[in-house]
């Protein structure tokens, strides 16, 4: 099978392409290092492709340039799929994002609405984070010796695990909704973050600050852990960062 996937070198999108290979795929990446910028209104040729995978992202805790961003790529990947006859598009979406549409998660959510409606035979996968997050996150919020992370609970789940589900609903065809992944164990981001700081000899305190509003409501009452019918990872963030 000849498997397009957009953002194949970030953090899942390298997963993906190694599983998708692994497996005997013929692999297309579409990402600005393969000279594919999917936000441009240049046209994407997908002829010969038979599924698509979006696993394409962008750092923002804007809901606005979320949305911007996420309604530009899934656009250009639909039209382009529905051009060429591509069979089947695998979106990754977020656990959350349908109850807690703000920040990053609005653009997730227009990504589902898009998808859901258009013209190209669909499947949706909501993950919780990466276990990579609790240090991207500590960088990113970083400010000299202090790092400030979200009080936030997680059930985090490893990038390898998500591309494997992802590969299989490829494989599997058009599902719609497929059940949620997460990781084995619910943990807080700000002990995460630390965790990963002691391991990489990152010198930074880490700060667990609230997040006003009704998404950092969200982050911490559980609201963005997964309900009872989602599929569990085994490999818990312990075991991850020791390997």
């Amino acid at each position: 099978m000849r498997i397009a996937i957009a953002g194949g070198t970030g953090t899942v999108g390298r997963h993906v392409v190694d599983v998708a290979t692994e497996r005997g795929h013929d692999v297309v990446v579409l990402s600005r290092s393969a000279g594919v910028d999917l936000t441009s209104p240049q046209p994407l040729d997908l002829a010969g492709v038979d599924a698509v995978v979006d696993v394409a992202s962008i750092q923002t805790a804007s809901a606005g340039a979320s949305r911007a961003f996420f309604a530009a790529v899934t656009t250009k990947l639909l039209s382009a799929a529905h051009r060429a006859g591509v069979g089947h598009l695998v979106a990754l979406s977020i656990v959350g994002s349908d109850v807690a549409p703000f920040g990053y998660y609005a653009g997730k959510a227009e990504q589902e609405r898009l998808v859901s409606s258009g013209p190209v035979p669909w499947t949706i996968l909501r993950a919780t984070q990466f276990h990579e997050f609790a240090g991207q996150i500590l960088e990113r919020m970083r400010t000299g010796p202090f790092s400030v992370v979200p009080a936030m609970r997680s059930q985090p789940v490893a990038a390898r695990e998500v591309a494997e589900r992802l590969v299989e609903l490829v494989e599997t065809g058009p599902a719609g909704h497929a059940a949620d992944l997460a990781g084995p164990r619910v943990e807080r981001m700000a002990d995460l973050s630390r965790r990963w700081a002691e391991a990489t000899g990152t010198a930074a305190r880490v700060l667990e600050v609230p997040v006003p509003g009704r998404f950092g409501r969200a982050l911490r009452d559980g609201t963005l852990l997964p309900g009872a019918g989602a599929d569990r990872g085994r490999l818990a963030f312990a075991d991850w960062l020791a390997g």
